[in-house]
């Protein structure tokens, strides 16, 4: 059974800097058919938002959203079957709920922002920034 558990969320000011873990089990990250993942966040009364993504492979592409470039960066941990972002100068915007997202089904090279496209879903790990 797949499951991602999220951590690493908090409280900080603007320009301050988080690390969001997401631990993997029920599959392996790093094999090539199910190497996709990706951090989504959505703040209440908002839309949801893929934040950032890799694709499938050794190296796996990034893809970011352009909210986030620049800020965050996403890596993989294949001997801890993990997936993380480093989220840098954060600012009151970035407060959300994030969570982290699988995709065992159809993973590409290509890196994907799209929701529908993720099949495996955290319960998610709230970050707020304040001013």
């Amino acid at each position: 059974q797949v499951q991602l558990v999220e951590s690493g969320g908090g409280s900080v000011r603007a320009g301050g800097s988080l690390r969001l873990s997401c631990v993997a089990s029920g599959y392996r990250i790093d094999t090539l058919s199910t190497s996709c993942m990706g951090w989504f966040r959505q703040a209440p009364g908002k839309e949801p938002e893929g934040v950032a993504a890799i694709g499938a492979g050794p190296g796996g592409s990034l893809g970011y959203a352009d909210s986030v470039k620049g800020r965050f960066t996403l890596s993989k941990d294949n001997a801890k079957n993990t997936l993380y972002l480093q989220m840098n100068n954060l600012q009151p915007e970035d407060t959300s709920m994030y969570y982290c997202a699988a995709r065992t089904r159809g993973c590409t090279w290509n890196p994907t922002l799209l929701r529908s496209d993720y099949n495996y879903w955290g319960q998610g790990t709230q970050v707020t920034v304040s001013s």
